[in-house]
């Protein structure tokens, strides 16, 4: 049974019911569309879009290959007059990349603050129990298969997409065509609120295939009439636990490079409570908001930090941004190493001569949040030693009592 879709998306109270692939999304009339031409280096793996592009022949194996000129181009559905359906409450909301890093910050908040939470979550052989444990429901969906999100979006007020692809997966798969599909699911399904996480500058880095694509995403999620809020992030603040601090407390080598490159890293308990904020004020609707910490840190700024707090030197090794630039180019010349040269070209910017911040005076004052709520690096890195630091004291106690023999 074909699913009618009713002609006033935008009507805050009615949904109507709909299931399974019925609602996925179909090649329809040329009513939402964007489009931008990229360089013929922009993206690696193929061409940008959600709908078929003329294909050049592939190269055969081990051979190097010219990039063809993409173009970044997604249509959604049309529309068909149908009566106002099922009520949804506004409190439901379907979390879309919950186990990650923000992912699981935003369940939380949501979660504390009263929310219904679905978690749309992939298959996979160790479930995301966890989620289940706090009071989340979850779904099983895959955004590379279009044909499974539907179902997951019934009942559904607000989306706030998290995702991001896995790093053994080519970007476009899940960060461009998936995105797209989700959007349009949503906009068929009455969706009436989504909010995107996007990155800080990313309209300014277009060679840098994951920068670009987010673009690419906030244009469309811009041009198909949702209700939605896009947030740019600099950096988050649990990625330097596993980069710089467990390292120098295991005593093991810490990655750096020689670039004065700067980020204003955040607390993502920060940006959750934040983007709760967002969600219930009406002004930061069809708002692209800039989440940064008080501060944007260099690299040998942040290890610095960490030795003082940790009371031990690092063990630092430094990779030169001419080795990133280097290895990203020979990458770029096989067709197999194409996904690898994607991530380097990202690492390449982090490593350039860039400040990832922004000044947050005017979000603040959209949100009506107090700069002295948000937590600073410096007290979010002393709480994390401090506490490691009193488990190892602990362990290292309770290990000496043990140690009796007869």
């Amino acid at each position: 049974m074909a699913l009618r879709l009713p002609s006033q998306f935008s009507t805050p109270r009615h949904r109507r019911r709909g299931s399974g692939a019925a609602a996925a999304p179909a090649a329809a009339s040329a009513g939402l569309s964007w489009r931008r031409s990229l360089a013929a280096d922009a993206l690696v793996s193929s061409g940008c879009s959600s709908s078929p592009l003329a294909s050049s022949p592939s190269p055969s194996p081990g051979k190097s290959h010219a990039r063809p000129l993409v173009t970044c181009t997604a249509q959604a559905p049309a529309a068909a007059n149908l009566a106002p359906g099922t009520p949804v409450r506004p409190t439901s909301i379907l979390v879309v990349g919950s186990t990650g890093t923000l992912g699981r910050q935003v369940v939380r908040r949501a979660l504390d603050e009263g929310y219904d939470v679905r978690c749309l979550v992939r298959p996979r052989p160790a479930p995301a129990d966890f989620l289940r444990d706090w009071g989340a429901t979850v779904v099983n969906a895959d955004l590379s298969r279009p044909e499974t999100i539907p179902a997951t979006l019934v009942g559904i007020h607000t989306v706030i997409d998290c995702a991001t692809g896995r790093p053994e997966e080519p970007i476009k798969k899940v960060d461009w065509e998936g995105k797209v599909a989700l959007i349009q699911c949503a906009k068929a399904m009455g969706i009436q609120k989504y909010v995107f996480y996007s990155i800080h500058n990313c309209d300014k880095h277009p060679e840098v295939p994951l920068m670009e694509i987010k673009y690419c995403t906030e244009k469309f999620l811009k041009d198909s009439g949702l209700n939605h809020i896009v947030i740019r992030l600099c950096g988050f603040m649990q990625g330097l636990i596993g980069q710089y601090a467990v390292p120098i407390l295991e005593e093991k080598s810490v990655w750096g490079t020689d670039a004065p490159t700067r980020i204003a890293y955040m607390d993502t308990q920060d940006i959750a409570r934040l983007t709760f904020i967002a969600l219930r004020k009406e002004n930061a609707n069809g708002k692209l908001l800039t989440f940064a910490g008080p501060r944007a840190w260099t690299t040998q700024e942040v290890i610095t930090l960490c030795e003082r707090l940790a009371g031990q030197d690092a063990n630092v090794t430094t990779v030169p941004v001419s080795v990133l630039r280097l290895t990203r180019q020979i990458t770029r010349f096989f067709e197999w190493t194409n996904d690898v040269a994607d991530r380097l070209a990202f690492s390449e910017v982090l490593s350039s001569d860039t400040v990832f911040s922004v000044p947050m005076n005017e979000t603040y004052d959209i949100l009506g949040v107090d700069s002295k709520d948000i937590v600073t690096l410096e007290k979010y890195l002393q709480d994390y030693f401090t506490n490691i630091l009193k488990k190892l004291k602990d362990l290292k106690a309770q290990s000496k009592q043990t140690d009796i023999f007869f």
